[in-house]
């Protein structure tokens, strides 16, 4: 049984950091593309982030220079180091991988910046 477990959410001030954890279970972790999507109040679920097998990233625009995701794949873990966070990057935080046409969730993380 599949199990992603997103940590590390919380209350920050504006230029701010956060560093966010997805462990992930019962899965070939190394094998998938990992995402961290994103869901602000009122606002479609947006994806952030995304690193693949072989390590390539890539970003939303409104996040690029300021975060950062990776792997170990050792640990069945993805990360999103999030750095100067604006109270716009506010929302539900969530990884997701897909396995064929079948997305698998975490519950996700709440993060909010705010002074």
């Amino acid at each position: 049984q599949v199990q992603l477990v997103e940590s590390g959410g919380g209350l920050v001030q504006p230029g701010g950091s956060l560093r966010l954890s997805c462990a992930a279970s019962g899965t070939i972790f190394r094998l998938y593309t990992w995402n961290w999507y994103r869901q602000a109040p009122g606002k479609e679920r947006e994806l952030v982030a995304a690193i693949t097998s072989g390590s390539t990233t890539n970003y939303a625009d409104s996040v690029k220079g300021r975060f950062t995701i990776s792997r170990d794949n050792a640990a069945n873990t993805v990360y999103l180091e999030m750095n100067s966070l604006k109270p716009e990057d506010t929302a539900v935080y969530y990884c997701n991988f897909y396995r064929g046409v079948i997305g698998y969730w975490g519950k996700g993380t709440l993060v909010t910046v705010s002074s």
